[in-house]
C-alpha cells in the first residue's frame, strides 16, 4: 500500500512540475514586420559605398524553445544596393530580394531581445541608373544569390508590438568578378498576429 501512495506521490509531483515548467515558457507567435534598409556594399574589403535607402516587409514566426531562448524563420522582401558618386556623376546598383533569414533570439530580460544567426537570399530584380557623365558601358550583373548572418537587437512588448535594429554581414559575392558583399543595417517595426 504504501508503495502504490509513494508511486501516486511522485506522479502527481512530476505532472505538476511539467505543468509548472510548461506555463513559464513563453507562447509561439507569428506576425508581420517592416522598416527601413540602409543598404551598401563592400568592395574587395577597401570600405563601403555610398548608401542606398530602401525598406523591407515580411512575416515571422517564433517559437520558444525555452523561457528566455527562440528560433524565429523569416520571410522578407528586402531593398537593398548601392551608390557611388565621383566627379561624373552618380551611379546607382539598385537590388531587390527575397531573405530567408533564421534567427536564434535571447531574452535577457523579459522585454529585451539579442539575436544572430544565417540568412540567404535570392535576388528578384536589379537595375542601374546613371547620372551625369557616368559611363553606362559596364554590366553590373549581380548573382542570383546571397548569403551572410545577420546580428541584432530589440525590444518587445507584452502585447506583441516589437522595435528592433539588425545588421546584415553579407559573406557571398555579388558579382563574378571581384569580392563585393553585401553591409544592411534594418530598422524595423513589427507586430504579432
Amino acid at each position: 500500500m504504501k508503495i502504490k501512495q509513494i508511486t501516486i506521490a511522485l506522479l502527481f509531483g512530476v505532472i505538476t512540475s511539467m505543468n509548472a515548467q510548461d506555463n513559464t515558457i513563453p507562447k509561439s507567435n507569428g506576425g508581420i514586420k517592416g522598416g527601413y534598409n540602409l543598404a551598401a556594399v563592400s568592395f574587395d574589403g577597401d570600405g563601403e559605398t555610398e548608401q542606398r535607402h530602401g525598406f523591407h516587409i515580411g512575416v515571422y514566426g517564433e517559437s520558444f524553445i525555452s523561457e528566455s531562448f527562440s528560433i524565429q524563420p523569416e520571410l522578407m522582401y528586402s531593398q537593398q544596393g548601392y551608390e557611388i558618386t565621383n566627379s561624373s556623376g552618380t551611379f546607382t546598383q539598385k537590388l531587390d530580394y527575397i531573405n530567408l533569414p533564421l534567427m536564434l533570439k535571447a531574452y535577457p530580460s523579459k522585454n529585451f531581445f539579442l539575436e544572430a544567426g544565417p540568412q540567404i537570399g535570392l535576388a528578384v530584380s536589379h537595375k542601374e541608373e546613371y547620372d551625369g557623365l557616368f559611363s553606362g558601358s559596364q554590366e553590373y550583373d549581380p548573382n542570383n544569390f546571397d548569403w551572410g548572418m545577420n546580428f541584432g537587437g530589440g525590444f518587445k512588448t507584452d502585447s506583441g508590438i516589437s522595435l528592433g535594429v539588425r545588421y546584415h554581414l553579407g559573406l557571398g559575392d555579388l558579382y563574378d568578378e571581384g569580392k563585393a558583399q553585401n553591409r544592411v543595417l534594418q530598422f524595423s517595426l513589427g507586430f504579432d498576429l
